[in-house]
């Protein structure tokens, strides 16, 4: 085997020698510059990258045929090997005397390689080496012509949040290759609030039945979301064990890298069927008709050079990168020139040989420069190795594997990230269930449906349901068949559960695992069954379960499905109506001033009114008005105006509905019985010194001892029994409890106690489970749909009861009669009142106008018939009897008559 390998070392060289040769024969007056080529030639991408880089040489020199240098190449095949691509960069460099190295080919390979740069001042330009650890600051003469891997981790992220993924599960292979990306990847993740609950290693060895194994442990989990960041060809071997396992049908998304994404199309077509429905992330290369003549070339070049080598393989962005990179070589080569002089310094190593020989480049730093000042516009986009010695982040285009071939979703840039189309500044979400703006996808198994990215496990493990016996059964209930050993459960919170189980958009199977302690009476007791949530001993926790802070640091919860918070269960005590001043409370303070305002309002207008019709006479006198006001039934005085008599009717309206509420609300306060509570602040209890009762086993003992209550003062109870004898024999003063528990006691004893508050906030009873669990948001949606529908009020009625809650006495409060709810009446009268005035006004200027005509009118008769006409009016003012009317009449037919006939 030793002797096959040294023989095929000798090859190459040999090979190598007769290239150079030819090279420096073609090359007339041109001066070659010797740069090192080091690749892995048995991989596709080694293959596909040596022809791009010779195919550059060839176009380079065809487009100058005039420049003074001229590149040339010493290929080496690291074969995969960290020991064979150092043994190949040492030999480069002291035999050779390399001005510059392309490669290597792996990032582990180039850790020693620019290290060996470093020292000889040789810049090491790799275009595949894409480990975020070979930064530019430990290796200053390394220079990475690709991206680097943590470039992609945003997109991948982004295309995570928008389809509302919770979980991925990362697959990578055990290289640096594979390793260096994971802390850049969870991070922003970790920033979506997206969790990484498992990583699946795959050995660099491994063999099929070892990915077989792996793909087992992924399936029994609930995570189906994969991002997967290894080589071609460990990608190729995962999907096709994945497919035989159907982890490539309906319900699984996986998510490549760029490292493969990239060349998507080398892949053979078999290895893209098993990969149907697969995403990727890719570099964006824009399509250009140079782009495809040299696409034309290649393929020519590349067959010719591997004529025993798969006919899939096609030019990639890898090969673009390579191609570019020998152009800008090749143009620093030419900027920097042929010197003969070198500075010969050894560089000594303790127990060293082969490295003593090995000269540093006077022009190193310069070729350095140029290289990376050299920005231009290549077959692979924008050239720019400004940025850190590394190629810029720019476009990612987002792929789906179909069939044969692929097909575009959609784009990622840094400025507006995820958009169906590159011209898109922004990105969009539409549809009901808030889509990204992507072209739709065809996912594993053929589906359209957007998978939910996590499912129960498939191996036949049901749900771990934790159930913990409450001492109030009708919330929850458990039982153990002494035979079976099978824990069974009844209660609200169970059946709320089972419900919710029910209305979940996938089959879900579980058994009952009950809680064990041996002293539930312990405060405690409530955190330790969550607990075990936390230790994985159950996968939910059902039981009546408070949300709380510092539960919260260790278990999430679903939606509450009970009321909130903290009240008060008191006596109530009977009150007796010995107040003087009870006839006030009748009406309330605003409802008696309103009613005196209106009341002098109303009782001027009436006034102004009367005033108006004859100001010549006595005035209305106030005598009269309050007597009219006053009259509800009927008017005392007359009113001469008809426009009075109009207000004093709707205020007669008015006062006639507000004095019989009065009366109404007047005999209730005298005859039916008034309930109070006792108390109606805790910490009036706590000033007092007064005992108070609690729950056992609830946080509400820690919330008394919050507000600085005496620990002697506080005592606990079990059961609503034990409640109701605590108070009815003076034991407590009240019981502070939670909302639910207290409708559960009201229910049962609802005559002499009532609730007080909510006097505290808390969140309701829920379920538990584990940390950022993906069962948790459809639980949730189905607790939800439960509590906003009938049925947890039947729920409700066959556990809690269809008793009032409520005392049967009527709690004490103020009954009073306000001002609001008499509001349309008063606008009424209001209105009334107001435009009363203003219309009589406007009816005694016309009356005065048509006067005023008629006196003008009789004003141009100068005949006497008109002075006996004021006469008789005289003479008809001054008989205050029928007769002066009848005088009146007379005259005037006499005058008429003596106007009609003159003697």
């Amino acid at each position: 085997m030793e002797k096959t390998r040294g023989a095929i070392l000798l090859l190459l060289l040999v090979a190598d020698f007769g290239f150079g040769a030819a090279q420096n024969a073609t090359t007339g007056e041109a001066h070659g510059f010797h740069v090192g080529v080091i690749l892995d030639l048995g991989s596709p991408v080694g293959k596909g990258a040596r022809t791009s880089v010779l195919l550059a040489v060839q176009d380079f020199y065809a487009a100058h045929q005039n420049y003074s240098t001229k590149l040339v190449l010493h290929i080496r095949d690291s074969m995969g090997s960290n020991v064979r691509a150092a043994s190949a960069a040492i030999e480069l460099l002291k035999d050779y005397k390399v001005q510059a190295i392309i490669g290597p080919q792996k990032s582990s390979e180039a850790v020693f390689i620019s290290n060996l740069g470093n020292v000889t001042q040789v810049p090491i330009v790799s275009f595949t080496a894409t480990s975020p650890s070979l930064t530019s600051d430990s290796m200053p003469y390394f220079l990475r012509a690709t991206l680097n891997d943590s470039a992609q981790v945003k997109s991948i992220a982004s295309l995570v949040q928008a389809y509302g993924w919770r979980e991925v599960v990362a697959v990578y292979e055990d290289t640096d290759y594979g390793r260096d990306i994971l802390p850049y990847l969870i991070y922003v993740l970790q920033e979506i609030d997206v969790r990484v609950p498992y990583r699946s290693v795959i050995p660099l060895a491994a063999t099929s039945e070892t990915i077989l194994q792996e793909l087992n442990g992924l399936i029994a989990r609930q995570t189906r979301v994969f991002i997967v960041h290894m080589s071609s060809t460990m990608t190729t071997l995962l999907f096709m064990k994945a497919k035989e396992l159907g982890m490539m049908n309906k319900g699984f998304v996986w998510i490549i890298t760029n490292g493969v994404a990239n060349i998507i199309d080398s892949l053979n077509p078999s290895v893209l069927q098993a990969m149907n429905g697969v995403l990727g992330v890719r570099y964006y290369v824009p399509r250009s008709q140079e782009l495809d003549d040299l696409s034309i070339r290649w393929n020519r070049m590349y067959q010719q050079d591997n004529p025993d080598a798969s006919p899939f393989n096609k030019l990639n962005i890898v090969g673009l990168w390579g191609y570019d990179t020998t152009w800008v070589l090749a143009q620093a080569a030419e900027n920097v020139g042929i010197s003969s002089a070198r500075n010969k310094q050894p560089w000594y190593i303790k127990n060293s040989t082969c490295l003593e020989s090995m000269d540093i480049s006077i022009k190193g730093h310069k070729l350095l420069t140029s290289i990376v000042q050299n920005k231009f516009r290549g077959l692979s986009g924008d050239f720019d190795l400004t940025d850190g010695r590394q190629l810029k982040v720019s476009v990612f285009q987002i792929i789906n594997v179909v069939g044969r071939g692929w097909r575009e979703i959609g784009f990622w840039n840094v400025k507006s990230g995820l958009s169906r189309e590159l011209k898109q500044d922004y990105f969009k979400k539409t549809g009901p269930a808030s889509m990204p703006d992507l072209n739709p996808v065809i996912w594993p198994g053929e589906s359209t449906e957007k998978p939910m990215g996590w499912e129960i496990p498939t191996d036949g493990k049901k749900l771990r349901v934790g159930v913990y016996s409450s001492e109030n059964p009708e919330f929850i209930k458990t039982y153990k068949d002494p035979v079976t050993k099978a824990t069974t459960a009844s209660g609200l919170s169970v059946d709320i559960f089972e419900e919710a189980v029910k209305r979940l958009p996938f089959p879900v199977s579980y058994d009952y695992i009950e809680f064990d302690t041996g002293d539930t009476a312990t405060s405690g007791s409530y955190n330790d069954f969550v607990y075990q949530v936390y230790l994985q001993e159950y996968d939910i926790a059902v039981a009546d379960t408070t949300i709380r802070y510092n539960r919260t640091l260790y278990v999430d919860f679903t939606v509450p499905y009970t009321e909130s918070g903290v009240g008060m269960i008191v006596p109530v005590k009977e009150n007796l109506n010995m107040d003087m001043w009870l006839f006030l409370r009748p009406l309330s303070t605003a409802m008696w001033f309103g009613s005196i305002i209106f009341f002098m309002y109303t009782g001027f207008v009436v006034w102004l009114l009367e005033y108006l019709k004859d100001n010549e006479h006595d005035p209305f006198s106030l005598e009269q008005l309050a007597i009219t006001i006053f009259s509800i039934f009927e008017e005392k005085e007359e009113l001469k105006h008809f426009l009075a008599r109009i207000v004093l009717r709707v205020w007669r309206v008015v006062l006639l509905v507000l004095a019989a509420s009065y009366t109404a609300s007047f005999a209730s306060m005298l005859t039916v019985q008034q309930l109070s509570p006792t108390v109606t602040d805790v910490h009036e209890l706590q000033k007092n010194g007064e005992y108070v009762g609690f729950h056992q086993g609830s946080f509400v003992e820690g919330l008394l001892l919050g507000i600085d209550f005496d620990a002697s003062k506080i005592r606990g109870y079990a059961t609503p029994d034990d409640f109701y004898s605590a108070l009815s024999n003076g034991s407590i003063a009240a019981l502070v409890d939670e909302v639910p528990y207290i409708k559960l006691f009201l229910a049962k004893y609802n005559k002499g106690y009532t609730m007080v508050g909510p006097i505290y906030k808390s969140a309701g009873f829920a379920f538990a489970l584990p940390k950022n669990s993906p069962l948790r948001a459809e639980l949730s949606r189905a607790i939800l749909n439960i509590t906003g529908g009938e049925t947890i009020i039947q729920f409700e009625k066959k556990w809690i009861g269809q008793n009032s809650h409520e005392n049967d006495g009527t709690l004490d409060g103020s009954g009073a009669i306000t001002f609001e709810s008499f509001g349309g009446l008063f606008l009424l009268t209001g209105i009334v009142t107001t435009c009363s005035p203003l219309v009589a006004v406007l009816m005694r200027r016309y009356k005065k106008q048509q006067e005023n005509a008629e006196n003008k009118g009789d004003g141009q008769n100068e005949s006497g018939p008109g002075q006996e006409k004021e006469k008789m009016e005289e003479q008809g003012d001054q008989n205050s009897n029928g007769q002066g009317l009848e005088l009146m009449k007379s005259q005037t037919t006499l005058s008429m008559n003596a106007c009609t006939h003159p003697r």
